[in-house]
């Protein structure tokens, strides 16, 4: 997809703001520029990713912790 700058605005096609919102936080790489969508409200976002997951945030660092020990042979 090519898109048009006017006047220092992108504007983005309304199947584009329908599928990833109104909202992007842009990040500059070395030759490229790159829309990310952020959602509208980013604690509701979050509890849907991860709403699987059991346990506190303590055993679940924990828990990493043990598995990278493991897997480096500690």
């Amino acid at each position: 997809m090519t898109l048009k700058a006017e006047n220092g605005r992108i504007y983005l096609s309304k199947e584009i703001r329908e599928k990833y919102g109104e909202r992007f936080r842009m990040i500059e790489c070395k030759d490229r520029i790159i829309l990310l969508p952020v959602s509208e409200d980013p604690l509701e976002k979050l509890k849907d990713v991860w709403k699987d997951v059991e346990g506190s945030i303590e055993e679940l660092k924990d828990e990493a912790l043990k598995e990278g020990m493991e897997e480096a042979g500690r």
